[in-house]
């Protein structure tokens, strides 16, 4: 295996978190008195960081609805998650045989560093995991590498020794301005023509966990 770690963005890339963030979202635009989105709306912004899908979806720049959208959004959505998020097919398989290879495996994500442990315990694969990094543990988002670049520190590695897997083409810029190869994975709303399209280097497009696995000959 010619990477020396592998990491993954978390929604729509290991998890499907869809039932808790439209239920989130929904929940949070009735009580400002907002239409509510449609799911596969909200489905289309998954990965973009909070606020940002709030203004993206209701055109609403202003910073304190958009910081009163997270806290009722939060409200609603943080119960659920743990309840009803769900791993890809593959995953665990996926994780278990990086571990085995005594390969590190990461996540980081725009998902809050608590939540997502939270999520992984509850699943049982937490222990496969070297590093976890949510979004409230960055002070700038992805697409900037911040995130990324620090989990790799902490191991000890260089950019240029890692895998970066993610869903979206944020992912790829985020994996592109770090150094780190990336692997696109078509988990979620993002095809293999919108990650072509959009010009960043793709070491490989994976079409499920199961064929990740595969492609890294673990």
């Amino acid at each position: 295996m010619r990477y020396q770690a592998v990491f993954f963005d978390f929604d729509y890339t290991l998890g499907d978190g869809t039932q808790a963030i439209v239920a989130g979202f929904q929940y949070a635009f009735a009580q400002m008195g907002l239409p509510q989105p449609e799911r596969e709306a909200v489905r289309r912004t998954i990965g973009m960081p909070l606020e940002d899908e709030y203004t993206f979806l209701s055109g609403d720049p202003d910073p304190q609805n958009r910081a009163r959208f997270r806290a009722l959004y939060t409200e609603k959505a943080g119960p659920m998650q743990v309840e009803t998020v769900r791993m890809f097919p593959g995953a665990g398989e996926l994780l278990s045989a990086l571990h085995r290879a005594g390969v590190p495996a990461g996540v980081v994500s725009t998902k809050r560093g608590d939540t997502l442990r939270a999520i992984l315990e509850a699943r049982g694969v937490l222990s496969l995991f070297a590093s976890v990094t949510g979004g409230d543990q960055v002070s700038r988002p992805k697409p900037d590498p911040e995130g990324l670049l620090a989990a790799i520190a902490a191991l000890g590695l260089r950019p240029e020794q890692v895998l970066y897997c993610g869903d979206t083409v944020i992912d790829a810029e985020a994996a592109q301005r770090a150094g780190a190869a990336f692997c696109a994975v078509l988990n979620g709303t993002t095809g293999r023509e919108d990650f072509l399209a959009a010009g960043f280097p793709c070491a490989h497009i994976a079409p499920d966990l199961g064929e990740l696995e595969r492609w890294l000959a673990l």
